[in-house]
C-alpha cells in the first residue's frame, strides 16, 4: 500500500509511556496502571492499552495511504485519505476492550490461553472519521442495506500487520453488512483518535488495507477460531470451534480502579472507591452496586460520564458507546473484601463467580470485581 512500509522495512517501536505495564513484549501489549483508567472520562492516548498481535508496521506518508473496497459490489474503488476525509466527519465516544481483560483472575480458577491481562485492557477515546455507511454509499451500497445485488452480506476488514495465526497474513475480521450500512450504529472508518491523526478500522483492524463485501462471515483465524466463548466443560481436546458464533458484542462489565488487587490501609478510615462500567450494544449502565462485606450487603455509587453533568443510561445527551464512571466513599472500620458490580439498561447484571464462566480462552471475564483492603496488620 502507498505510504505504508512493513516491520521488515523499519525496526524502531514508537515511544510508550514508562508506567505502561508489558505483558508481552512481542507482538507488544500493554496495560496502563489501573488507577490512570479513572483520572479522566476520555483516556490520554499514552494511557491506551496497546494490543497487537504483529509487528507494527510504519505509516510514512498519510497522504498517499490509500483503501482499496473490493468483493461482491458492482464498482470497485481505491480511496485515499482525501477522499475519506471529504466525507462527512463524525466524532463518536466509544471504548474499546480486549476481549481478554481480567484474564488473569481467570487463569487463578484454572489455566487459559492467552495474553495475561489485568483489569486495564480497556480505554474511552473520542474517535473521528467518516461513517462506514457514507463510505459504502461511493460504491454503490444504500444505508440500511442487509444484502447487495451480488449477495454480499458482510464486510470484511483486512490489516497491514501480518500475525503467525494467519500464517504470516494480514490480521482480519468482518461485520454484517446490515450493521456497517445502518449510521445509527455509529460504524466509523476512523482516522483520528483524541483528535490526533490515527489509522483504524472497524471491530479494531487497524491500519486497515482493503475492505471486502462478502457472501459470507469472514474466514481469519480470529473470527473463526478465537475470540469465541465456550462453556467450562469444553477443553482442548473437545473443542469444536464451529459450534459458537464469533463474539461481536460485550457483557455488561464494570471494576475498582482506585485499589489494587490487596491495599493496605495504616488506620481505619473513609475510602474512595471508584472505577469504570460499561456495557455493549450501546446500552447504558443502569446502576453499579458497590459492597465492603463480600456481596452481602450493597451501597449504589454515583455515575458520570462528564464532570458536573448528571448521567441518565437512556439519555440522548450521553455517550452510549462509552463507558461510565462510578464512585463511592464508603467507612472501613477493619479489613474487608471490597466488590463492585454493575448492571446495564436491559437488565443485564455481572455474574457473581469467575467459575461459572471459565472458559479455555479466559475471554469475557464479567464476574463480580473483587479487592481486598487490610487494615493494619490484620488478616481478612
Amino acid at each position: 500500500m502507498p505510504g505504508i512500509k512493513g516491520p521488515s522495512e523499519y525496526s524502531r517501536e514508537p515511544p510508550r509511556h514508562p508506567s505502561l505495564v508489558i505483558n508481552s513484549k512481542q507482538p507488544f501489549n500493554a496495560e496502563p496502571p489501573r488507577s490512570a483508567l479513572v483520572t479522566s472520562y476520555v483516556t490520554p492516548v499514552d494511557f491506551f492499552y496497546k494490543r497487537n498481535h504483529g509487528p507494527i508496521p510504519v505509516v510514512d506518508d498519510i497522504e498517499r495511504y490509500s483503501v482499496s473496497l473490493n468483493g461482491l459490489i458492482e464498482t470497485p474503488k481505491e480511496l485515499t485519505m482525501r477522499d475519506i476525509r471529504s466525507l462527512p466527519k463524525y466524532s463518536v465516544a466509544a471504548t474499546l476492550q480486549c476481549a481478554g481483560n481480567r484474564r488473569t483472575a481467570m487463569s487463578k480458577v484454572k489455566t487459559v490461553k492467552g495474553v495475561g491481562w489485568g483489569i486495564s485492557a480497556i480505554g474511552n477515546a473520542v474517535w473521528g472519521g467518516a461513517k462506514l455507511a457514507d463510505v459504502l454509499e461511493l460504491v454503490g451500497i444504500p444505508k440500511f442495506t442487509a444484502a447487495t445485488k451480488s449477495g454480499g452480506k458482510h464486510v470484511e476488514f483486512v490489516s497491514i500487520d501480518k500475525c503467525k495465526e494467519e500464517n504470516g497474513g494480514p490480521y482480519k475480521a468482518s461485520i454484517p453488512l446490515f450493521q456497517a450500512t445502518n449510521p445509527d450504529a455509529d460504524v466509523l472508518l476512523a482516522y483520528e483518535m483524541n483528535g490526533e491523526v490515527s489509522v483504524i478500522g472497524a471491530r479494531s483492524v487497524k491500519w486497515l488495507d482493503s475492505i471486502n463485501i462478502l457472501a459470507n462471515e469472514c474466514q481469519g483465524f480470529f473470527m473463526q477460531k478465537d475470540y469465541k466463548m465456550f462453556p467450562p466443560s469444553v477443553n482442548w481436546d473437545n473443542i469444536d470451534w464451529s459450534t459458537r458464533r464469533p463474539q461481536m458484542d460485550f457483557p455488561v462489565q464494570s471494576a475498582i480502579c482506585s485499589l489494587e488487587d490487596l491495599t493496605i490501609m495504616k488506620q481505619p478510615g473513609k475510602v474512595r472507591v471508584s472505577g469504570y462500567a460499561v456495557s455493549g450494544g450501546g446500552r447504558g449502565i443502569e446502576r453499579v452496586d458497590v459492597s465492603m462485606d463480600g456481596g452481602k450487603t450493597w451501597v449504589e455509587a454515583t455515575r458520570y460520564q462528564k464532570p458536573g453533568i448528571s448521567y441518565v443510561s437512556d439519555d440522548t445527551n450521553s455517550d452510549k458507546w462509552a463507558w461510565v464512571l462510578f464512585e463511592a466513599t464508603v467507612d472501613v472500620p477493619h479489613s474487608v473484601e471490597i466488590v463492585a458490580k454493575a448492571v446495564d439498561s436491559a437488565a443485564n447484571v455481572q455474574p457473581e463467580s469467575v467459575q461459572e464462566i471459565w472458559n479455555l480462552r479466559g475471554v469475557l471475564n464479567t464476574s463480580w470485581h473483587r479487592v481486598q483492603l487490610r487494615v493494619g496488620h490484620s488478616n481478612l
